[in-house]
């Protein structure tokens, strides 16, 4: 079966490697002119390890990624509101919680394909089914008949807008500048935290050879103009008020290391698979970040549709198994994950401070005990 995959992000080379390893002819078609070691930090829950693991590269990636034992949550004047021990996951699951520069984790993907799977400077403008073939047209006049089409294509995929026409992205409330800078001692080698305010909200996480990775959020208009181009001095005065370490850590990293974005989502969809066109990653449930599960959850969709077509000899069946196995806990990963962002972003004092009152006293425990679904996959 010939499969063409548009998109040559996380999930489209995670498919890749997956289907690849199965004995499959895959074809990645990527928009990029060439691989970009760009990007920032991620987090990889240890739900999307144990999916790593599962398709063989897990161990190469946890090399290059760095363990995180412990979530903490602070206000603006640094006191603890809450923590989530992540080592409760390792002795349930048997896997870590890491952080990873996105070019690292894209370099192993790459490493593990065989050669010439990649094609750049491939923009995809059109696809068209005709019974059981995929016929998909880019901006260069290349046209690609497959047998299967994975749309890896992003939150944006002009391949999903014509599947489904009514799933824009929706706008969070928030936009968010990130940033990777020498950590010099100011974040714990193993913790992760998030520092809520009614101005905004900033995290920060260690990262591996001496790193930290870090986020800043603020309510803002979509598409505001100013925000889109302050500087880090700027960027550093919103956040003046909170921890010193906070505009500490933005003055230092270096402009080119600052990334700045709206945070979008799409509204949950209830079918990813038309025919022979599949919806993967973010062109099929782009999530906000508050969970760290954009890349778990698009790993996931791409070992779970390799295990679909392992257990199953026909397409229409295959493509069956991996709906029923990702659409409702898409589905779920993307309301929780607004939610949170609602509640760590409040503006309203009165609020804020009924938050900050109650979040303390929400045992850790419940707190893992909610987000049980995450780690618990079932990827057969």
């Amino acid at each position: 079966m010939e499969i063409a995959i548009i998109g040559g992000g996380i999930g489209g080379l995670c498919a890749a490697v997956t289907l690849q390893k199965q004995g499959f002819s895959v074809n990645v078609y990527e928009t990029a002119p060439t691989f970009q070691p760009v990007g920032a930090g991620i987090g990889i829950g240890s739900n999307a390890m144990q999916a790593l693991m599962d398709i063989g590269i897990g161990e190469k990636v946890f090399v290059n990624g760095n363990v995180l034992h412990t979530q903490v949550f602070l206000n603006d004047k640094g006191r603890i509101l809450n923590s989530i021990d992540f080592s409760v996951l390792k002795e349930r699951f048997g896997q870590e919680n890491i952080t990873i520069h996105r070019a690292d984790l894209h370099g192993t993907f790459l490493d593990a394909l065989n050669p010439n799977t990649i094609h750049y400077n491939k923009r995809c403008v059109n696809v068209d089914q005709n019974g059981d073939k995929v016929t998909a047209y880019f901006e260069d006049n290349t046209v690609v008949t497959a047998d299967l089409l994975i749309a890896a294509d992003g939150i944006h995929s002009p391949i999903r807008k014509k599947l489904v026409p009514n799933s824009e992205p929706r706008y969070s409330g928030y936009t968010c500048w990130r940033g990777i800078t020498e950590n010099k001692g100011k974040v714990d080698e193993f913790t992760s935290t998030e520092i809520w305010s009614t101005t905004g909200r900033f995290g920060m996480a260690p990262m591996k050879n001496g790193q930290v990775y870090w986020f800043a959020c603020i309510n803002a208009q979509e598409k505001d103009l100013f925000y889109q181009n302050i500087e880090r001095t700027e960027i550093a005065n919103l956040f003046k008020d909170f921890p010193k370490v906070v505009p500490e850590l933005i003055r230092e990293t270096q402009p080119e290391y600052i990334l700045h974005h709206d945070i979008l989502d799409i509204k949950p969809l209830q079918q990813f698979a038309f025919n022979r066109i599949v919806l993967l990653g973010d062109a099929a449930h782009a999530t906000t970040p508050n969970m760290g599960q954009g890349a778990g959850q698009a790993i996931e969709d791409a070992i779970v549709l390799g295990h679909a077509f392992q257990q199953f000899p026909g397409v229409k069946k295959a493509l069956a198994f991996y709906e029923e196995k990702r659409v409702a806990r898409t589905a779920k990963v993307i309301n929780l994950s607004r939610q949170i962002g609602a509640a760590a972003q409040l503006r309203s004092r009165p609020l804020a401070r009924s938050r900050d009152l109650l979040f303390p006293l929400i045992p850790s425990k419940l707190l893992l005990r909610r987000l049980k679904f995450l780690f618990d996959v079932k990827l057969k």
